[in-house]
């Protein structure tokens, strides 16, 4: 990754697109309509941005049902989602930690992620036509079952941040030592599509992934996937500092962050994303010049944008009631594993 995002921001000049936006918080429950489906509820708890379309089945064009996002592009009607970061304490109880918005851009945001679209990175498309996501598209990385550093995905990342602008200084692992600013999660997905499937039954093999972790330039798509789509990358800041007294933490020493997966690792970090953009705004936009802020219509960009009050006020009903805040004894969804 770049050093800051200060820097980031200063190649807006650039001839080639790329997306870096905020999405606020839509909401926090059990539900993943992409792995499983019509489940309510899913076996653990997400953080989940974007169109207020989601709901624990969706299907075909999921952009045209949605009234508002919580995304600063007012045509993304798109899902993103992780799962939830929990503090393990030294008795046994849980809490979830905070999210806060990143840097720049990110004004009265609450909660939430960072999206990126770019192109082969964030310098050059590699000479190729970036092709838009489909109505109905979606996809995964990462494993949640995954607990062991062998079959790690690269792109899949954290950074102890020691102010809220470090970047660098990835591991595949939860940090060890209390973060100053927190921790950033990261997910790269995929960018080389087969050209025919928007899904498949692991919602991962109609994808090829030739990254190469954080922004670098990506190698060619196969032949077996050779149409290049936009890489998606979420960051996920999880404000961290208020379990950074260590008197708190396991009495070994050992790092106290679980997933809502139960794994603490941090191996078994995941995203999903499902396709919402509304007509050919996506297109639009992958096909212009733009970077990063320029992209919105405020600024001479192909994009819609909205406040940041509009984009709090997009809001869904929780489906799973859960217990959300505060201390609790268990993981959402433990006590039905073990029935």
């Amino acid at each position: 990754m770049k050093s800051n995002l200060l820097t980031l921001a200063s190649l807006a000049g650039l001839t080639n697109a790329a997306l870096r936006f905020g999405c606020s918080s839509l909401v926090i429950q059990r539900l993943d309509p992409v792995v499983q489906p019509g489940s309510i509820p899913s076996a653990h708890i997400h953080q989940i941005v974007g169109g207020n379309a989601f709901n624990a089945t969706m299907e075909g064009d999921v952009g045209s049902r949605a009234t508002c996002t919580t995304c600063s592009f007012s045509e993304d009607f798109s899902n993103y989602w992780t799962a939830v970061l929990y503090f393990r304490a030294r008795n046994g109880s849980y809490h979830r930690v905070p999210q806060y918005p990143n840097a720049v851009a990110h004004d009265g945001q609450i909660g939430g992620m960072t999206i990126y679209y770019t192109q082969e990175s964030f310098t050059s498309n590699g000479n190729q036509k970036i092709t838009a996501f489909k109505p109905g598209f979606r996809m995964l990385v990462g494993n949640a079952a995954n607990d062991k550093k062998d079959g790690t995905t690269v792109g899949l990342r954290y950074t102890c941040l020691q102010t809220i602008l470090t970047r660098g200084f990835e591991t595949a692992e939860f940090p060890k030592e209390p973060c100053p600013a927190g921790i950033m999660a990261i997910q790269h997905f995929p960018a080389c599509w087969d050209g025919k499937n928007l899904d498949s039954p692991d919602h991962m093999s109609h994808m090829y992934n030739t990254g190469k972790g954080g922004f670098r330039v990506a190698d060619p798509c196969p032949a077996s996937h050779p149409v290049r789509m936009p890489q998606v990358a979420y960051e996920t800041m999880w404000n961290t500092t208020m379990f950074n007294d260590k008197s708190l933490w396991p009495e070994d020493g050992s790092q106290p962050f679980v997933w809502s997966t139960g794994d603490g690792t941090g191996y078994s970090a995941h995203g999903d994303y499902l396709f919402g953009w509304k007509d050919d705004s996506l297109q639009r936009a992958m096909d212009s010049d733009c970077f990063f802020r320029d992209c919105g219509a405020n600024r001479g960009g192909p994009l819609l944008v909205q406040s940041p009050e509009e984009q709090n006020a997009c809001l869904v009903q929780q489906t799973v009631v859960d217990q959300i805040e505060g201390w609790i004894d268990e993981l959402p969804g433990w006590s039905e594993k073990r029935r």
